[in-house]
């Protein structure tokens, strides 16, 4: 019984110092976008691409694809602008670890499996100004998947680093009912490449 208890008390403390850290990181996310007001302008996009998507093809699809490439490129720019910001961060507070359910501090204890969210984002930064010249920069169905995969893919990178990478995937899959290896076959190849060889995420 006493060695039960105490197996009950450190799972309670470990789940403890979890939420913690998950805390702290969600918040240091929710501060370093709020400025640039990425998660509005990211959500709005991904809101107008469905809606584009279920008009019918032709003129009206391609009209509001339209409207939406002032957004775009106001994301890009901002997202840049975030990118380099973050990338002055310490990396003792960007690792995310790969394992696959979350553990206080992981990314300390086991750096090899790791990777450095900075640089994370430097990739979704290039690859959203890649994805908006697909198709020569026209508003075009490929190039609307295109955007909105690399969307889903930081989305999938926040949602790793503040939880884990089995409640990022979950969270995919329920609001968007799709998969990260979906998602990464839809981004630009040098995206594809380049996250997969950071995070080593195949599936």
């Amino acid at each position: 019984m006493d060695v039960l208890l105490l197996l009950l008390l450190a799972g309670a403390g470990l789940q403890l110092v979890n939420r913690q850290q998950q805390r702290t990181r969600v918040q240091l996310l929710a501060e370093s976008f709020a400025p640039l007001d990425i998660q509005r302008l990211t959500e709005t996009l991904l809101r107008g691409y469905l809606s584009a998507l279920d008009l019918p093809v032709g003129e009206p699809r391609e009209t509001r694809w339209r409207q939406l490439i002032p957004l775009e490129q106001a994301l890009a720019e901002r997202l840049s602008q975030f990118a380099a910001a973050f990338g002055a961060r310490s990396a003792t507070e960007t690792r995310v670890s790969t394992l696959p359910l979350a553990l206080p501090a992981a990314h300390r204890w086991w750096p090899t499996a790791s990777f450095d969210l900075r640089r994370a984002f430097d990739i979704h930064a290039r690859g959203l100004q890649r994805a908006l010249q697909v198709d020569g920069g026209a508003p075009t169905r490929d190039r609307a998947y295109t955007l909105m995969a690399e969307l889903l893919l930081l989305q999938f990178s926040c949602h790793w680093f503040c939880r884990s990478r089995a409640v990022a995937t979950a969270r995919l899959v329920a609001l968007h009912q799709t998969t990260p290896a979906e998602v990464l076959a839809a981004v630009t190849p040098a995206t594809r490449e380049d996250y997969r060889a950071l995070t080593g995420l195949r599936s």
